[in-house]
């Protein structure tokens, strides 16, 4: 008898639960896009307005110092263009800092997240172009540790190389030839290389980076690509230059 009433309070049960499963079913999805322009300038909103306000006041003043200038848009794209070489170039220039002599810079493109329009550059401009906490970082490559990584940038349809690199690539990935300062890699021979401590980890598919030795990566506030970055401009700015960069053939695609 017991059972009995055990097995109708378990199907009491069940039944229950059951009727208490969901029976909606996803039949579609659908998705827009809000474009954010001047059109919600014509009617602003007074309470958000000053609601911002003290918040836009203190980052405008951290966001709107001037760094420096461009003499030309800068813009970043594979296999080789006028932001990606200044970048990589930068990285070879702060090593007088730490007192590094790199005979190559290597920036990744997708490091770069944004361009700089021609005129007036500021501190905010810069944090869009290089908005990660990277670190600069020095370290070497045995010659044939170099062969490999130029290999891996060639994979990816090239990245940031600095000046005096000469890459022939074809599109499907393959590397052709390389030279440094107008001469082959010497596979025995000893490179110092300055690039991003994100990308010495081997990050990006740039492998090769996990065979480093003698490394220097600095992991201090100060030490962020972004800050080195802004340094340059200034110096230019000092000499009543106006940053400029172009291509140079530095990657070139067969």
């Amino acid at each position: 008898m017991k059972r009995k009433y055990l097995l109708i309070a378990l199907t009491s049960l069940l039944v229950a639960m059951s009727s208490c499963r969901s029976h909606y079913r996803l039949t579609d999805a659908k998705r827009t896009r809000i474009l954010i322009d001047n059109r919600y300038d014509a009617q602003p909103d007074g309470e958000a307005a000053a609601f911002i306000a003290p918040y836009k006041h203190r980052v405008d003043s951290i966001m709107s110092p001037v760094m420096g200038e461009t003499a030309r848009y800068l813009s970043a794209e594979r296999p080789e263009s006028p932001l990606s070489n200044l970048l990589a170039d930068i990285l070879v220039w702060g090593g007088k800092d730490y007192n590094e002599s790199p005979d190559l810079g290597v920036y990744n493109m997708g490091g770069i997240r944004a361009a700089f329009a021609k005129g007036k550059v500021t501190y905010g401009d810069v944090l869009d172009v290089a908005p990660f906490e990277n670190k600069i970082c020095f370290l070497s490559l045995k010659g044939d540790q170099l062969l490999a990584l130029f290999q891996q940038m060639a994979s990816r349809g090239g990245e940031g190389v600095s000046h005096g690199v000469n890459m022939v690539i074809d599109a499907s990935g393959k590397l052709h030839s390389v030279k440094l300062h107008g001469k082959d890699i010497d596979p025995k021979a000893t490179y110092r290389v300055a690039t991003l401590d994100y990308l010495a980890e081997g990050n990006d598919g740039l492998l090769a980076f996990k065979n480093k030795t003698d490394v220097v990566s600095p992991k201090t506030k100060e030490n962020n690509v972004r800050f080195i970055i802004m340094n340059y401009f200034r110096e230019q700015a000092s000499k009543g230059k106006a940053v400029d960069a172009a291509v140079e053939g530095r990657v070139i695609v067969k």
